[in-house]
This record gives C-alpha cells, sequence and structure tokens, in this order.
C-alpha cells in the first residue's frame, strides 16, 4: 500500500508537471483534481471580473465541483498542488478538503506561480481547516529540477 498521494489541480498544466515530477521522485499515488466543469480560458482570464475563476475567487464560500473522488483513508501523506489564485488556494482544493477526510493526515502543500510564495495559500488553509495536519509548503515553478525539488521533499 503506497502511503503517499499526490492530489492536484491544474488549470494551465504548469502544476501538473511539477506533481509528476514529484512522483518520478517519491513511491506515490497520483490524483488530479479535476473540476466537473473545465475551466476555459476566458473562465480564467483574472483581469475581468465577471470571469469564472474571478467570481469563484471572490465568493469565499464557492466550491467547484469535482469531477471524480478519492478515497483518502489508506494514505497517510498527502502532497497538495496547486496554483496560486488571488494569493490564495483555488476554492476547487476547499472542495476537495472538505469532501474527502484529510484529517490526521500529513499534508504538504506545493503551489505553483509566476512570483507568489507559498505561505498565505498555505496559512490561509490552516486556518480554514485547523483541525488537519499541516505540515510544510513550497512554491515550485514548472522549470524546476529533479534536485530541487528532491530538496524539498527529503
Amino acid at each position: 500500500m503506497t502511503k503517499n498521494l499526490i492530489a492536484y489541480f491544474s488549470a494551465s498544466g504548469v502544476t501538473k508537471n511539477v506533481a509528476e515530477k514529484i512522483n518520478k521522485i517519491i513511491d506515490s499515488d497520483i490524483f488530479e483534481i479535476t473540476p466537473k466543469q473545465l475551466y476555459t480560458q476566458a473562465d480564467l482570464n483574472w483581469n475581468d471580473n465577471s470571469s469564472r475563476s474571478s467570481i469563484e475567487m471572490h465568493d469565499k464560500n464557492s466550491r467547484p465541483e469535482i469531477k471524480e473522488t478519492i478515497d483518502v483513508s489508506k494514505y497517510e501523506n498527502i502532497i497538495l498542488g496547486f496554483p496560486v489564485w488571488w494569493y490564495t488556494a483555488p476554492t476547487i482544493i476547499n472542495t476537495f478538503i472538505e469532501e474527502n477526510n484529510v484529517r490526521n493526515k500529513n499534508i504538504y502543500v506545493f503551489v505553483t506561480s509566476g512570483s507568489s510564495g507559498s505561505t498565505d495559500s498555505f496559512n490561509n488553509l490552516k486556518n480554514a481547516y485547523p483541525e488537519n495536519n499541516w505540515i510544510d509548503s513550497k512554491r515550485l515553478s514548472g522549470n524546476l529540477g529533479v534536485d530541487e525539488i528532491k530538496e524539498w521533499i527529503e
């Protein structure tokens, strides 16, 4: 039984690329958090206040539906990855946390971002879900090499 799960949401492919690199380094299963309704380029236009992502991120109660679920009960560690949106996690990450029993799991967070760090996203999740065991976070860019990712994981 694998004790590690990499669960990630990727809107543009960058986070997926990093998740796959992590998966090559550690013994883990991997699960893509896929929205039931996929995001289009127009949906992701953060300059448009009426775009889907803008509306979701301004509504703290927004919980986009996830296409598939996963049983996380067999995992000890969850490596949770996502792009930073508006300095925090996309609301689909809240959906994932709330729909899965991640209590008593060690949760490591990696974010992908052009410039934003992982601290705000990590702290926001810790504050929203204090019952979970949040361990560490790191911003990882899509062009990082395997050695740099290993350094964070180890």
